[in-house]
């Protein structure tokens, strides 16, 4: 990591002096922009709680009085209840830092350690907060796709989204009626070799992303496309409307090549019926 931090040929110009500055004292400001983060992610993640915490403070004091198992019932019940409290608080708190701080991602090549990434490290590292915590319980609910739109995702009329893998929202558009599929991740950056890409992903109209397949930025998937389950599109792909690709990495699967598929699945299945 030491010579790509030094290495400025993969950069853009300097923005200004701070930028200047990040770039010549990189270690050091990346441990500060960590720091930083979990700050912002400690305030969020308080914000969040103190409903949480008053509702517990009240049923608490409820089953207090009680007895036999009836205060341990209570208390139960009262965890289980804040805990959704929480999570549902953590959904408006989370858009709310990401509206007020810098956090417009931009598409980018460079180096790491620069101004220019830290817009997608913050939208990122925001986002992370409510993916490994409480999407996962919203995930398919209104509540879950209005948190995405929050966070800048475009989100077609009737599409279904079954996933929580996903990274850089805001640069993230699913079309009119497509379906997302369990476990389809899509994140719009990509790194190696010193350079981050950030680049956006747009999913086509009535496109289908069948079950855990990967999708990488700077991909495009046309209208009534579909993705085969457990496939990876690589950066760059171009996938046309109608056409259905598959494998890793992902190629496009002709109509008869399709066909023959389909005919040796059915032949397997009557074989074993």
């Amino acid at each position: 990591m030491k010579p790509f931090a030094r290495d400025q040929s993969k950069n853009p110009p300097p923005k200004n002096w701070l930028d200047r500055l990040l770039r010549r004292f990189s270690r050091i400001a990346y441990g500060l922009a960590v720091l930083l983060m979990y700050t912002l992610a400690s305030t969020a993640l308080g914000l969040a709680l103190a409903p949480a915490l008053w509702i517990w403070s009240l049923l608490r004091s409820l089953a207090i009085p009680l007895t036999g198992p009836l205060p341990w019932i209570v208390s139960g019940f009262a965890l289980a209840l804040c805990f959704f409290i929480f999570g549902l608080m953590l959904l408006l708190v989370v858009p709310l830092y990401n509206w007020v701080l810098p956090t417009r991602v931009k598409p980018f090549k460079g180096g790491y350690y620069t101004l220019h990434a830290l817009p997608w490290f913050l939208h990122n590292g925001l986002f992370y907060l409510v993916r490994f915590t409480f999407l996962p319980f919203v995930t398919l609910t209104p509540f879950g796709v209005w948190f995405l739109k929050a966070m800048g995702m475009k989100i077609g009329r009737h599409a279904f989204v079954n996933t929580e893998y996903i990274s850089d929202p805001q640069l993230i558009s699913i079309g009119d009626d497509a379906a997302l599929g369990g476990s389809v991740r899509i994140c719009a950056h990509y790194g190696g070799g010193g350079n981050l890409v950030i680049a956006p992903v747009s999913v086509g109209h009535r496109a289908t992303l069948g079950l855990a397949c990967c999708v990488m930025g700077d991909v495009i998937i046309g209208d009534d496309a579909t993705i085969l389950p457990e496939s990876v599109l690589l950066p760059g792909s171009r996938v046309g409307a109608g056409e259905t690709w598959a494998g890793v990495p992902a190629r496009k699967i002709e109509r008869e090549e399709m066909d023959r598929i389909k005919a040796e699945i059915r032949g397997m299945t009557e074989t074993l019926g």
